[in-house]
């Protein structure tokens, strides 16, 4: 299971995941994900963990992100880690994107999208 080599971002549609919160899965193989996701000033991306240890960069905007109990603001060009099964969230405090990558591959994305401001503990990113 994998994605070309190259990314095109233009060529890929968004998945419209509710609450202000869009993605688009610009790539994956058998190892890792690659995932834009954009916010609208004041969307959620609720706490939530995964099995998956994911990376991040804020590509543009401001963020409050919370992993473990502990809250930091975020800016354009700062980033995170998220170990396995920890739980994280983040709250956009302007419109903004995160850039995601998840190890292993999020096989949960490859179906139907599911709201990214879903309940604690659920599935979403």
């Amino acid at each position: 299971m994998t994605t070309d080599v190259f990314v095109t971002a233009d060529d890929i549609p968004w998945q419209d995941l509710g609450d202000g919160v869009r993605r688009k899965i610009l790539g994956y193989n058998d190892a890792m994900m690659m995932v834009r996701v954009e916010f609208e000033a004041g969307a959620i991306g609720a706490q939530h963990r995964h099995p998956h240890v994911q990376c991040a960069v804020v590509e543009k905007g401001s963020f409050d992100v919370t992993i473990d109990g502990r809250t930091k603001r975020l800016n354009t060009g700062d980033g995170y880690m998220v170990p396995s099964n920890v739980l994280h969230g983040v709250v956009a405090l302007e419109p903004g994107v995160l850039l995601d990558i998840f190890t292993p591959i999020r096989e949960d994305f490859l179906g139907e999208p599911v709201a990214y401001a879903a309940a604690a503990d659920a599935p979403s990113a």
